[in-house]
């Protein structure tokens, strides 16, 4: 069974998202800030941190430069899926390595979960980034 790190802190989200997740078949671990976020990826190495970009503490494109400069960790897959919609945002994402970045607003939670299912069926080297439809 595939390892989830949802970073969220938004108590409906986490919800929806774990539930939904699990019933795909996947482990759902949660962090509801950016601290809690990088002591749990370092602790249980998921296989993907779905990651809110804005947190409490520590935002997400610090936990992303963090991981990314760590050799244990920079290959993590790493999707974002957060209310950011500008275009800049997106390029950041892109720029730091992410392999998905998904708006909250343009997706329903199945969809998300389809776009997680497809991410993970990815070989390392391809990246996702089909979040701008």
């Amino acid at each position: 069974m595939k390892n989830i790190l949802l970073v969220e802190d938004d108590k409906f989200i986490i919800d929806i998202y774990t539930r939904k997740l699990k019933k795909a078949g996947f482990s759902v671990e949660i962090a509801r800030d950016g601290e809690e976020a990088l002591r749990k990826v370092k602790s249980i190495k998921p296989d993907l941190l779905i990651l809110d970009i804005v947190l409490p503490n520590i935002d997400g494109w610090e936990i992303i430069k963090r991981i990314k400069k760590d050799k244990k960790l920079k290959d993590l897959k790493i999707v974002a899926l957060t209310n950011l919609q500008r275009g800049e945002d997106i390029e950041r994402g892109k720029s730091l390595g992410i392999t998905g970045y998904f708006v909250k607003a343009h997706y329903t939670p199945s969809q998300i979960v389809e776009e997680i299912k497809n991410v993970m069926s990815q070989s390392p080297d391809r990246t996702n980034d089909s979040g701008t439809s």
